[in-house]
């Protein structure tokens, strides 16, 4: 008789997500925090100077709320750098890292939340703040549900005494459905997670970027021709940076030389951002390009490419390499000759 899977196996066959395959989202809970965490030092940072201003002559009796306000700033400065930090991390670890800050931030808009709730004597405030944070965390991030769910039972079970002295029973029991909801909600995004990364692992087999000789991307054993030339360098220098973000400002410099700037060609880039995004839609190529917060990626977990063979040690590609990479762009020379001396050593 064949054994039914443990709950266990069910849930991870159902939930599980392997981290490389989540790799091109870490990238994208690093910018959102960036971004997230220049608001929250921003509140943090004026919160602390107001209470400093108008309370510097007796200090003393809010050395708990300074105390707080000054974590709460170096841990944003924290957050910051370490964000930086991790943005070129092997894609092997890359989400794992990226996402650790993301729970760090969560942690300290929770400890936001118990000061209002009990430092501030502020029950309603501080449970609203849990509440947001949990909310705006899973439409913003990527997170695993069950990680996420330890975060959520740590505030809630803080702030029960005080949710039942001041909103009674059943003020208590909406306030554990919060959590529960939420939980479910993380759940479900994660299945919804899952199932679009099955569909980009199938688009993966038609979709082929080849780097040796010159730059070439093949959608189903078609040449993709975009309207503007630049369009296809532009996506070459993306996928020589396998999944890193780049700055348009970086962009505009390979694209068009080391002086220009962002003044004059901006306007030529967004074509080449608008021609893009149109090739690729009219193709239905999904999740492949991606523009975030004047930052642009690709994925590179739903391409194959040979250059990517290469660093990953597969003989074929390095037997495949004949000297020559993406050889109608100046910027890729020097690459072309760090991969000779690899393919020489192996």
């Amino acid at each position: 008789m064949e054994q039914k899977p443990s709950l266990r196996e069910r849930l991870r066959e159902k939930y599980y997500i392997n981290p490389l395959d989540l790799a091109n989202a870490g990238e994208s809970n690093r910018l959102i925090l960036l971004i997230a965490n220049h608001i929250l030092f921003a509140f943090g940072s004026i919160d602390l100077l107001v209470l400093l201003i108008l309370h510097y002559s007796d200090l003393k009796n809010y050395i708990i709320s300074i105390t707080y306000f000054c974590i709460y700033v170096l841990m944003s400065i924290f957050v910051y750098c370490y964000s930086y930090k991790v943005k070129d991390s092997p894609r092997e670890k890359a989400y794992i890292k990226k996402t650790i800050p993301v729970y760090i931030l969560i942690i300290i808009l929770q400890f936001a939340a118990l000061y209002n709730f009990y430092i501030l004597q502020q029950p309603f405030n501080g449970f609203i703040t849990y509440c947001l944070t949990g909310f705006i965390s899973l439409c913003l991030f990527t997170l695993p549900p069950f990680p996420f769910l330890g975060i959520l039972i740590f505030p809630i079970a803080l702030m029960a005494p005080g949710i039942f002295k001041n909103f009674g029973l059943s003020g208590l029991a909406d306030a554990i459905l919060c959590p529960v909801l939420m939980y479910c909600l993380a759940l479900y995004k994660r299945r919804t997670e899952k199932k679009q990364i099955l569909f980009l692992k199938k688009q993966k087999q038609n979709l082929e970027a080849k780097t040796f000789g010159n730059f070439t991307l093949i959608y189903e054993n078609k040449v993709i021709k975009f309207s503007r030339t630049k369009s296809n360098e532009l996506m070459g220098y993306l996928v020589y940076k396998r999944g890193s973000s780049v700055n348009t400002k970086e962009l505009i410099s390979v694209l068009w030389g080391d002086r220009a700037d962002s003044a004059r060609y901006g306007s030529s880039f967004r074509n080449l951002i608008v021609d893009i995004k149109h090739s690729l839609a009219d193709l239905e190529i999904q999740n492949f390009f991606i523009a975030e917060y004047n930052n642009f990626r690709i994925n590179p977990e739903v391409i194959k490419c040979d250059y990517y063979d290469f660093l990953s040690g597969d003989s074929t590609a390095i037997n495949s390499y004949a000297g020559e990479f993406m050889s109608q762009f100046s910027w890729a020379e020097e690459i072309a000759g760090f991969l000779e001396m690899k393919a020489l050593k192996k």
